[in-house]
């Protein structure tokens, strides 16, 4: 088999060790194959917004910033404001939380979600991000809020490459072995016959973090920091092709992240203005950490019966450590006077699952593509209290069993109307147990409650003149509600798991239209959606737990992209996005109260601009404000910021050198999650000061 064959078999292969030019034209996105969609659906067909975040854009983030959740904050206006943290509870896509995967595989842990989905993954291991925005029906489970599938390194064509990349990070307020960071990627990727293979490790120490004022940046010892934390990733696929149309791969990632236990919080004063600040010490407890293991086995026939059969079985071993604290939901007068007693939180899911798709796209001299699919997911889910060994969750198995269907039709060639539905079987069994003694430690009963919902989407997409088209969607989320969460807080003796309503799923309808144009050098697209639940799922806080409340919610909001290439050499981007939540307050059927920030992000503004002034140099600005906003309570006001952030780049004989400024003018801020989701003193965070990030890269 030829090379130039392989690949031409594989649409969406890039060559993921190509050197970063910063401020290179953008990849030619609308004609990449979306596998997210399960369809292999074009990006200018789809019927709702779908994003593709590529190669260069990746690298061009990764000159300001490592935080995978700063990056994708940077490139979707209606992405929360990161919040530079290990938890990235509160984070969430349009108002929803999205499934994240990886190449095709859930990160996300519905049954006890940890806010860690996006630490699983160093984002060098990262080729391209395909992002469905809005409910999601073909992916089923947890995908409410959109799609985030991260799609790993392809290895190029070519017998042998290596690629290694080193990074200096220091705020430039002070340059020290405290507040420095550090971090190196090397990989190797190639072909050898019928072998194709990458192999890619990363490691990185991040140092203090200062804010604009040149004070410390508070860490979070028990949600878990970035800060101050260490990391290390692990991963490598290798494809083996029988012939010109079969390929089975395999594919393993390990990662870890744990914080160096180096600062101790100091309490801000939220009243006054100061925020939460660190001082040198170690914390009680284990540090906390994420340590994480994937690993699937893809089978591809692109030519069974004139049908592409796909088949994914995976993997995955995720283990989730909080940091120690005298929570009044640990105290157990039992094992230590009340307000004493210091425990930590781990959360560990083992899921195994498999997902199978068969495409035949020649119906009807091609204007008919039918996709019939069957994924399985089997999960086992519990949560402790890990220096006292006493249950927090019980062990919680998970089996869900869904077939699908997708039809897209080509009436005429202006004309694409996609359908589909998607049938779920959920079941819970969970044996009974016994509550920790701050929830009264009464006994619940076991039992196996299940669910079945049937899933539908509709959509089309019309293009009466060229370069411009019209698309509606309609589409339905599933979801299982935070069954931990649920669990953990029943406090009334005579519960049953079987007759508990907090269980019951979350079904979220999702409506979107839109408008695009694409003439090649003009890109702009425009849409409006509502997302609604009539049972749906809000997070709040209650003393000092977080509690979830059933209650009927509403989002809706406008999204507007433009991006301009201004010559060959220069291109620019605006992109906007308004989000309002609402949610019934007292159950009486109307939406009477604001989402807050722990549920929904701000309306934001990103602008760029790229630049190639000649072969050797470049260079990338970006500019984010997120805009005021004012929740119900004045306790959670959101005072808004703007950020900008800077790279260059030279291209030497041998490698390349990048310098990139996060936070371009020092600004001092709040974070959006510490003033509009929370409103303790402790987590009364600024956000990172202007930092100084070195970087230099070779491919050879």
């Amino acid at each position: 088999m030829t090379l130039q064959k392989r690949w031409s078999v594989l649409p969406l292969a890039c060559l993921a060790w190509a050197p970063l030019v910063a401020g290179a034209e953008p990849s030619d996105t609308d004609s990449m194959v979306v596998t997210a969609t399960r369809t292999g659906t074009d990006k200018q067909d789809a019927p709702q917004t779908i994003r593709i975040i590529s190669h260069e854009e990746i690298r061009q983030q990764q000159q300001i910033t490592s935080d995978s959740s700063e990056i994708l904050s940077n490139l979707l206006p209606g992405f929360s404001p990161a919040r530079q943290k290990m938890s990235g509870s509160g984070e969430t896509l349009r108002g929803r939380t999205p499934l994240v995967m990886i190449d095709g595989i859930p990160q996300s842990n519905p049954l006890r979600p940890t806010g860690r989905e996006l630490h699983t993954i160093d984002f060098s291991m990262v080729d391209h991000i395909e992002v469905i925005q809005g409910a999601n029906a073909t992916n089923g489970l947890g995908a409410t809020g959109g799609v985030i599938n991260i799609i790993t390194r392809r290895p190029a064509p070519g017998s042998f490459t290596q690629h290694l990349n080193v990074q200096v990070t220091t705020p430039t307020s002070r340059l020290d072995s405290e507040t420095t960071g550090y971090k190196t990627t090397y990989g190797v990727s190639g072909n050898k016959g019928k072998l194709d293979y990458v192999f890619s490790m990363s490691h990185e120490d991040q140092g203090l973090f200062r804010d604009g004022d040149d004070h410390p940046v508070g860490v979070d010892n028990t949600q878990g920091d970035l800060m101050a934390s260490r990391s290390y990733d692990l991963f490598g696929k290798a494809s083996y092709w029988f012939n010109d149309d079969q390929r089975l791969q395999f594919s393993a990632n390990r990662y870890i992240i744990r914080g160096n236990d180096d600062y101790i919080s100091v309490d801000g004063d939220r009243d006054n203005g100061v925020p939460t600040t660190s001082r040198r010490g170690n914390p009680p407890g284990e540090a906390p950490y994420n340590k994480v293991w994937t690993t699937g086995i893809t089978y591809d026939d692109y030519d069974l019966a004139g049908m592409h059969l796909n088949m994914l079985a995976f993997y995955q071993d995720y283990e989730s450590l909080f940091g120690a604290t005298d929570s009044g939901s640990y105290q157990d007068p039992a094992l230590a006077p009340i307000g004493t007693l210091y425990d930590q939180s781990m959360a560990s899911t083992t899921k195994y699952g498999t997902k199978t798709s068969l495409t035949r796209d020649d119906i009807w001299d091609s204007r008919i593509k039918l996709t019939v699919g069957f994924d399985t997911t089997l999960d086992k889910t519990e949560q402790s209290l890990w220096r006292t060994g006493r249950t927090y969750v019980p062990e919680i198995q998970y089996l869900d069993l869904s077939p699908f269907m997708q039809v897209d039709i080509k009436p005429i060639d202006s004309l694409t109307v996609s359908m589909g539905a998607r049938y779920e079987y959920a079941r819970l069994d969970i044996d009974g147990y016994q509550t920790v003694a701050a929830n009264n430690g009464v006994n619940v009963e076991g039992g196996s409650p299940s669910f079945n919902e049937t899933l539908y989407n509709v959509g089309a997409v019309w293009t009466p003149i060229t370069d411009w088209s019209l698309f509606a969607n309609y589409s339905e989320g599933f979801a299982i509600p935070d069954v931990g969460r649920a669990l953990r807080g029943i406090s009334q003796p005579g519960q049953s798991v079987d007759d508990f309503d907090n269980l019951r799923p979350i079904v979220t309808d999702n409506v979107e239209t839109g408008v695009r144009y694409n003439d090649g050098r003009l890109d702009a697209e425009l849409s409006y959606y509502v997302s609604s639940s009539d049972f749906g799922s809000r997070v709040t806080r209650v003393n000092d737990a977080f509690v979830m409340q059933r209650q009927k919610t509403e989002i809706d909001g406008i999204e507007a992209s433009v991006g301009y290439q201004f010559t060959p050499a220069h291109h620019g981007k605006l992109a906007y996005s308004h989000i309002r939540g609402r949610y019934d307050s007292d159950d009486n059927g109307s939406l009477d109260a604001d989402l807050d920030g722990l549920n929904v992000a701000p309306d934001r503004l990103i602008a760029s601009w790229s630049a190639r002034w000649n072969p050797e140099w470049s260079s990338f600005i970006q500019a984010t404000h997120a805009f005021n906003e004012d929740y119900d309570g004045d306790d959670k006001d959101f005072d808004g910021y703007t950020l900008v952030d800077a790279a260059v780049g030279y291209t030497l004989p041998v490698g390349r050198i990048n310098v990139g400024i996060s936070n371009l003018f020092d600004k001092q801020y709040i974070t959006y999650y510490s003033q509009s989701a929370v409103t303790q003193d402790e987590r009364y965070f600024a956000g990172r000061g202007r930092t100084l990030t070195l970087g230099y890269s070779a491919d050879f």
